[in-house]
């Protein structure tokens, strides 16, 4: 899943980014409010978290801007502003959440959970499928053939990818940028190293594989052909 930050205080967004990261969110970082608008009015992402002081353009104008433009991605404001009258302003507005800083990082996690299951419960699917392999994107349960799998973050975010384009190849530029946020490296075998651990996961211990390489293009998840 990716998250949109929009934070103007670098300590507090590498704390946040890294947190999110850790527990296998994508993340898109923003210091500036027209920054953070532009890339939410054209491209996809699961949940905003919103300073509402921001340059550019404040965290509550972003907001309008957002829900006037009929966006309906939930957004959490984690913001310094913690006045009564401006947590209502801002719930009013169409926030869909609101907490205020200093803040516990595991009560970001929940909040942002909370906000994307509530979401989710109208207007997305929240889990996928591929043959007998199944994820719940809410708890973050693997299944095949009913046996939960375990896997960590990064290889739960990696598998998500897969899933999601389910029959086609996703390459390994794509990968490496939605999975680990940044760019090619030619030289880098971290992608290797991850699917050769799925694959001894979902693959190894049942008959039919469904993880599948496309040499020196990408990978794909499918079933029997």
């Amino acid at each position: 899943m990716k998250i949109l930050v929009a934070e103007d205080d670098k300590k507090t967004a590498e704390f946040v980014n890294s947190g999110l990261q850790a527990n296998g969110f994508s993340v898109e970082w923003y210091e500036d409010g027209r920054d953070a608008l532009s890339y939410c009015l054209y491209n996809e992402c699961d949940a905003i978290i919103l300073d509402r002081m921001l340059p550019g353009m404040d965290g509550l104008s972003v907001l309008k801007a957002l829900r006037a433009a009929r966006r309906q991605t939930p957004v959490l404001f984690l913001t310094s502003i913690g006045d009564v009258q401006d947590r209502v302003e801002g719930l009013t507005e169409g926030a869909d959440d609101y907490l205020v800083k200093p803040f516990h990082f595991s009560e970001l996690l929940a909040r942002l959970y909370s906000i994307i299951k509530r979401h989710s419960a109208g207007v997305a699917t929240t889990e996928l499928h591929v043959h007998d392999l199944s994820m719940n994107l809410l708890s973050r349960v693997v299944k095949r053939q009913n046996e939960t799998i375990d896997l960590l973050p990064r290889e739960f975010a990696l598998l998500e990818v897969l899933m999601r384009n389910s029959g086609r190849i996703v390459t390994r530029t794509m990968l490496l940028e939605q999975v680990w946020d940044y760019n090619f490296d030619p030289h880098s075998t971290v992608i290797e190293t991850y699917i050769s651990r799925l694959r001894t996961k979902i693959d190894k211990p049942f008959d039919t594989p469904l993880l599948h390489t496309s040499r020196n293009v990408g990978y794909s998840v499918h079933g029997p052909r």
